[in-house]
């Protein structure tokens, strides 16, 4: 039988050589989250960090799952799998958050199925769910410069840190994050779509 619960999964790569990188927008977007409504994680089964809590907007109340999973961004969907069958969340009550370099920094894209683009954690959590039917919120960190070596620029893009002025404008850019993923758990992602991805 399916939980009510829903699953909001922030991505990134655990350990503090990767804290405030690229990468790691997912993991930064989830204690937003956590702030807002007082969730403490705790680990679950080696896989995550998972917190409970309850969200009240609009006169309603929902439970949700909160989780950042320790796999390493391209075996996410290991710890996603495992949490989604231990809590029977369906697919369609999955949220995940992650960096994407196809948006410049600051714009969000809020989609439902569609393609890994390219997202190795995305490509995991496709291949371990068996599906794609999840929500996502996708905040843009721009791109590598484009030329040889492209392989290892995308990396090192990736696992890099953000400029001075980005710095300044990124806790209103992960709040914003925060927001499209309460959107989607209360209005829906056409509503999500019409409110962030036009910004």
């Amino acid at each position: 039988m399916a939980s009510d619960f829903w699953l909001i999964a922030g991505l990134g790569n655990p350990g503090s050589r990767y804290e405030g990188t690229r990468h790691n927008m997912g993991f930064m977007c989830a204690d937003v989250l956590a702030e807002r409504w007082s969730v403490s994680f705790a680990d679950h089964k080696g896989l995550s960090m998972l917190g409970r809590g309850v969200m009240n907007l609009d006169s309603r109340q929902v439970k949700f799952l909160l989780a950042k999973p320790l796999t390493f961004m391209n075996d996410s969907g290991n710890a996603l799998a495992s949490i989604s069958a231990y809590y029977h969340i369906d697919t369609n009550h999955i949220v995940v958050i992650h960096d994407d370099m196809d948006l410049e920094f600051g714009r969000i894209k809020v989609k439902s199925g569609g393609s890994a683009g390219g997202h190795n954690g995305i490509r995991s959590i496709d291949r371990s769910l068996g599906s794609n039917a999840y929500s996502r919120v996708r905040l843009g960190v721009g791109h590598a410069q484009r030329g040889q070596d492209a392989h290892r620029k995308t990396v090192d893009w990736v696992l890099g840190g953000f400029s001075g002025a980005q710095r300044s404008e990124l806790p209103d850019f992960l709040a914003d994050g925060a927001d499209a993923a309460e959107t989607i758990v209360f209005k829906g992602v056409p509503q999500a779509q019409e409110q962030f991805n036009g910004r």
